[in-house]
């Protein structure tokens, strides 16, 4: 488990005090991959630099397994940091080593004998898919193949923890997917748990488990994304689910349906079969308004503006709430219309 706590830190720029973290707690599980989003200088590698002990907060605790790690120097500080593996932000690979030479750095620095030493690195090449790759030089290699060297290298002291900062920047599409799959890899085969700080929203919902998202170096949401994204007022919602038209107002047409609302369905049974099921039980006409479905790690979601028309339009919704459907709902008048 990572907890941490309270979390302060500031810096000085042209002379004045700017606060990059302000009191941030969060919580990972073992285990996990844990997004953490924001806009542009929100605190999100400052907080990564203070998890991976590269800055030291100015208060507050980071806690591994109940060890506060920032009470921690010398010796034990540096026994900390190999349990934290950094892929840091942009190409850090050395340019006159090959793939396999960068990968063996930190062995090197662990003074780990040569055949121990080749067969890790021969391990993680594997595991991300590079093999063929371990006598070429960085020059020689793809933004994303240098991505996921630089994973495999901070893999190698077989760290608790892999921290990734930004980790997708600059890539494409499908080198994004290779790039996200050999995270994945680490810690579906290695145990890893794994923090994630990004600015890409597909970067979450291909992979993580939970997110926390910061703005103006506080923590405004966070817990398991397919929690937050049944809930209409998360800012993650709205992000990671499909926009539907006039979802703000929530008004039918011109009158037509007596329920206008939007419905959040998650799970493969929900999203498949509820709103068939509920048009059909209740003998109510049931019109996709707007929205769309997608996919939050390997669970499919989807978000509707929907209209419903019938005498039972009412029980038809109820109906779909008992069966863990999320729903925000216009405002209905009197005659069973909504209201504008």
């Amino acid at each position: 488990m990572i907890s941490v706590e309270n979390l302060t830190k500031s810096f000085q720029h042209n002379g004045s005090t700017v606060r990059a973290l302000d009191g941030v707690s969060m919580e990972v599980n073992p285990g996990s991959v844990v997004g953490v989003v924001g806009p542009s200088g929100a605190g999100k590698s400052t907080l990564a630099r203070c998890i991976a002990l590269l800055e030291k907060p100015d208060s507050g605790a980071i806690r591994v397994d109940g060890t506060d790690l920032v009470s921690l120097d010398g010796k034990a500080l540096r026994a900390a940091r190999r349990q934290i593996g950094v892929v840091p932000q942009g190409d850090s690979l050395l340019r006159q080593r090959t793939a396999a030479g960068n990968v063996a750095l930190p062995l090197e620095a662990a003074g780990i004998g040569g055949p121990q030493r080749r067969q890790r690195v021969g391990e993680l090449l594997d595991l991300v898919g590079l093999t063929d790759k371990a006598s070429v030089h960085p020059d020689q290699l793809s933004g994303g193949q240098r991505q996921r060297i630089a994973v495999a290298r901070a893999l190698a002291a077989k760290p608790s923890v892999l921290l990734a900062d930004e980790p997708t920047s600059a890539l494409d599409p499908t080198t994004t997917d290779s790039v996200l799959t050999v995270l994945d890899r680490a810690r579906a085969e290695l145990g890893v748990t794994v923090l994630v700080v990004t600015h890409d929203m597909a970067v979450v919902r291909k992979l993580a488990d939970d997110v926390a998202v910061l703005e103006d170096g506080q923590v405004v949401e966070q817990g398991k994304v397919l929690d937050l994204v049944a809930e209409p007022a998360s800012r993650i919602s709205g992000t990671l689910l499909p926009e539907t038209d006039q979802a703000d107002q929530l008004r039918p047409t011109s009158g037509r349906h007596d329920v206008v609302a939007e419905i959040v369905l998650v799970g493969f049974a929900a999203v498949g079969a509820l709103l068939p099921e509920a048009s059909n039980r209740f003998a109510v006409d049931l019109a996709i308004l707007g929205g769309g479905l997608t996919r939050l790690g390997d669970t499919p979601v989807a978000k509707f503006k929907i209209g419903l028309t019938g005498e039972r339009s009412e029980a038809a919704l109820k109906w779909m709430i008992e069966r863990d459907a999320h729903v925000r709902r216009a405002p209905v008048s009197v005659d069973g219309v909504a209201a504008a």
